[in-house]
């Protein structure tokens, strides 16, 4: 009887975590789905890997994905429950579909310009130069780059580059990755976003104190947000950025089919251009608000390319789209760690890419000064330094930085770029012991 008793408890204890929990279960299916499709098919990763260290941990690790290569799929469920599915589409990435909704069988994807350069990489697509340079400890630089690598199981790094003064000086990648392994970028996306904006202001289509055209917004105070309290993120609007239950943001990376429209709805909370937090949902409604710049849906999907991307060789980057056809900008991009530096690259000079200026010096300026109100650890859809979160890192060093520890790191003051990407971040891997390690191989 007593035994009886506790299966009993077991069970009721069961069902009413089960009870409690089954919402969450669709955002876990959802992520496991989406994650595992493009996994395989951007990344070009086996679904046994992305098993064995993308989803071995945490609430993630009670998913069963199953990936069909036919249809270039993958579907997801949690002890059969909530079962998701996401679907690859050339040129635009992974999408999660709505239950009984399907692809449809043609739709626009980005036209690409991409002539690979014989010249050594970065610049070009050749093998990296060999170049020594006297004031660099190569030594000291070997054991930063070991100390990155140290431990595995906790720091959990995959790919490392380090750049100095427009060349490789070393890179390093985790078993299973190499140079041109895409990468998924999380919120280093957002970065890549504001480039966007910083070259319609230096083609002179936009202003940043312009207020974006929004129905919903016209009667209401919300009219008087603008490009620039988007960009800092100082809108005033309501938003929840918590990934560990169902939030605005979860909700709208898993739950809505245009992930532009979240953000509208949200009401002001606090003062336009006076209150600051981080928020993905303004990310992707400045995703949205990019087409009202452009003459239509084609020239919406080729600006990112023919203006950034491929214009300076980031030939892996693939932005992924929404059901509805919008960049996914705070969340989705991916590019190989090669490619990644190349983006740091073009902002250690200043937005020259060999002799084509991408956007004005300026806008180098514009999204290092600090937001008010953040601390001075954040920019223009960067973060910063210049308030000293990493003392063993200069002040003038900014970053475009991901979840789980994804990490383009511009350091003007040494001539630097550095790449990181992996499954953990600060403090499990501590990017201060890193800098310490890294930095004092350079002068």
């Amino acid at each position: 009887m007593r035994k009886l008793k506790w299966v009993l408890l077991f069970v009721l204890l069961l069902g009413i975590g089960v009870y409690t929990q089954y919402p969450k279960l669709t955002i876990i299916s959802g992520y496991t789905a989406k994650n595992m499709t493009s996994s395989v098919f951007v990344a070009g990763r086996s679904a046994e890997s992305v098993v064995a260290s993308d989803h071995a941990s945490g609430l993630i690790s009670l998913a069963t994905e199953q990936v069909d290569p036919e249809s270039e799929s993958a579907s997801s469920s949690v002890f059969g429950m909530q079962k998701r599915r996401a679907v690859y589409r050339k040129g635009l990435g992974a999408v999660l579909l709505p239950k009984d909704t399907e692809i449809p069988e043609t739709y626009r994807t980005p036209e690409r310009r991409q002539t690979p350069s014989p010249l050594p990489y970065p610049i070009g697509h050749g093998q990296p130069a060999d170049t020594l340079f006297p004031e660099v400890d190569y030594e000291q630089l070997e054991r930063g780059v070991d100390q990155a690598f140290a431990n595995p199981d906790q720091q959990k790094t995959r790919t490392l580059a380090i750049l100095y003064k427009n060349r490789l000086l070393t890179e390093r990648y985790a078993e299973g990755f190499g140079p041109e392994t895409p990468i998924l970028g999380w919120s280093m996306t957002k970065s890549i976003l504001a480039t966007l904006y910083g070259i319609l202001e230096h083609q002179g289509r936009l202003d940043l104190l312009d207020r974006p055209e929004i129905t919903q917004w016209k009667a209401d105070a919300r009219k008087e947000i603008t490009y620039n309290d988007l960009l800092r993120m100082q809108s005033g609007l309501s938003w929840e950025e918590d990934y560990t239950r169902i939030s605005d943001v979860t909700r709208m990376l898993f739950l809505s089919e245009d992930m532009t429209v979240p953000q509208i709805e949200k009401e002001l909370v606090g003062p336009i251009g006076k209150t600051w937090y981080y928020s993905s949902g303004t990310s992707n409604l400045l995703s949205g608000l990019l087409r009202k710049h452009l003459k239509d849906d084609q020239a919406y999907l080729n600006f990112p390319y023919r203006e950034l991307i491929d214009r300076i060789g980031m030939y892996t980057m693939v932005l992924e789209t929404d059901l509805a056809g919008n960049f996914v900008g705070s969340s989705y991009g991916w590019a190989s760690t090669r490619d990644w530096a190349r983006f740091g690259l073009l902002y250690l000079n200043r937005g020259k890419w060999g002799q084509d200026q991408i956007f004005d010096p300026s806008w180098i300026d514009y999204v290092t000064r600090p937001t008010d109100n953040s601390e001075e650890d954040y920019g223009a859809h960067f973060w910063l330094n210049a308030g000293g979160k990493y003392p063993e890192a200069p002040s003038d060093m900014y970053m475009a930085n991901g979840f789980e520890g994804q990490h383009v790191f511009i350091i003007p003051s040494k001539d630097l770029v550095i790449v990181r990407t992996g499954l953990a971040e600060d403090p499990d891997f501590d990017l201060n012991a890193f800098f310490r390690e890294v930095l004092a191989a350079f002068p």
